[in-house]
């Protein structure tokens, strides 16, 4: 190859690769655009979807437009207001929904993820509509339904109230009776259950003469309907408190009689423990409940005619008494068991106090003052232990004696050793 052409190689190869690279991008561009393409196509699907809902959102807003105005002439503003809010909120998303659709008309160079995600929200949007007001359709469609059952439910609440009024008397009847055995106080609670039955029986009757004429003048009474209905159950409960009031009387006297038994068993008991007390102040707090337990039995006949009161009283006495027995059980036990410990204690605290004496006399004039001490006062312990006629103290006394002993023994053994002192 002449000189002159050195670069032509270079070239060639050059513009292979220029060629290569052109055909590449090429390439990719077009794949690209397929795919692009393809994606558009799978897109469609979904915005056709999109444009269905927007059509029975958009329908479902006119039709509930008509039906809260009907609500309205039926019910009155106040039951329609929840028709009118659901409106209101399908409305915006509607609108909504319409702004993204003509944005998907006019929109000829969006990408097909643009397209998809749009789409996705109108669909959304439309179905949150469909909700609101389907809800609220169901529930406006529940209150026609009672209104259309409150007529026919008015006769059968009219006859509840006149058996209830009818229990009412017999159960008057029979407190009145009950008032003849029984002190008020006993009667307090049936007599409050009395005055609410007459109070929700007269509410339930205004009610049932209010919805009356609400029907006869063709006006909404399903809310009245529901009113009566609450007030008699009302009254049906408390009628059953009030008619079961001498059967608590009943059992409230049963109780009474079987508490003072009970209370009479702990009272000999207690007695029996009080004098077998060795501490003076657990036997006089003891005397002090047997005292207070036997006054409430004496005192029976002030509440005879409260058997509630009575039965709570002899309850209260016997729980203040077993209180008492276990404290004073308590304080026997710790005696009991300091008089058992204290034989062994005290040998304990002499032997540890020879052992303690037997040191001081090894190390001499080397053993300091400080072991000395503690021995003199360990032995001064051990005199309190044997003399002491409290057994918790003299138990006290020997422990402490075997303390100072063992000091004594230790500051013995060291200055024996040659320690400072």
């Amino acid at each position: 190859m002449p000189d002159g052409l050195w670069w032509l190689p270079s070239l060639l190869v050059f513009g292979a690769a220029a060629a290569a690279l052109v055909g590449g991008v090429l390439g990719f561009r077009r794949l690209g655009t397929k795919r692009e393409r393809a994606a558009l196509d799978d897109g469609r699907a979904l915005e056709v979807r999109a444009k269905g809902l927007i059509v029975q959102a958009d329908t479902a807003v006119r039709e509930a437009d008509r039906e809260v105005a009907f609500a309205e002439a039926q019910f009155g503003a106040a039951t329609a207001r929840d028709v009118r809010d659901a409106l209101a909120t399908a409305r915006a998303r509607l609108r909504e929904a319409f702004l993204l659709q003509q944005r998907l008309d006019d929109a000829h160079v969006a990408t097909a993820a643009e397209r998809r995600n749009w789409s996705s929200r109108i669909v959304d949007l439309c179905e949150s509509a469909l909700h609101a007001i389907g809800e609220a359709d169901a529930a406006l469609a529940a209150r026609r339904r009672a209104e259309r059952g409150a007529g026919a439910d008015l006769p059968a609440l009219r006859e509840d109230a006149e058996r209830l009024a009818s229990r009412r008397a017999g159960a008057s009847a029979a407190l009145d009776r009950l008032g003849t055995r029984f002190a008020t106080s006993a009667l307090g609670t049936a007599h409050a259950a009395s005055a609410r039955v007459d109070s929700a029986l007269a509410e339930a009757t205004a009610a049932l003469d209010d919805a009356e004429r609400r029907l006869a003048r063709s006006e909404p009474a399903a809310d009245v309907v529901a009113v009566v209905a609450d007030r008699l159950d009302r009254a049906s409960r408390d009628l059953a408190d009030l008619e079961g009031v001498e059967l608590e009387l009943a059992a409230a006297q049963s109780d009474a009689v079987g508490e003072a038994a009970s209370l009479d068993a702990e009272l000999a008991a207690a007695r029996a423990e009080r004098d077998e007390q060795d501490d003076a102040d657990s036997a006089a707090a003891l005397g002090a409940a047997i005292g207070a337990a036997s006054a409430v039995i004496a005192a029976r006949a002030e509440v005879a005619g409260d058997p509630f009161a009575e039965r709570d009283r002899l309850r209260a006495a016997r729980d203040r008494l077993e209180v008492a027995r276990a404290a004073a059980r308590n304080a026997q036990g710790r005696l009991d068991g300091a008089r058992g410990a204290l034989g062994g204690a005290i040998a304990i605290a002499e032997r540890q106090a020879r052992v303690a004496r037997a040191a001081i006399e090894r190390g001499g004039p080397r053993v300091g003052a400080d072991a000395r001490t503690r021995l003199a006062e360990a032995e001064r312990q051990l005199v309190i232990a044997r003399q002491e006629p409290d057994p918790v103290a003299a138990l006290d006394a020997a422990r402490r004696a075997t303390s100072r002993a063992s000091d004594a023994e230790a500051l013995a053994a060291f200055d024996t050793m040659g320690g400072p002192r």
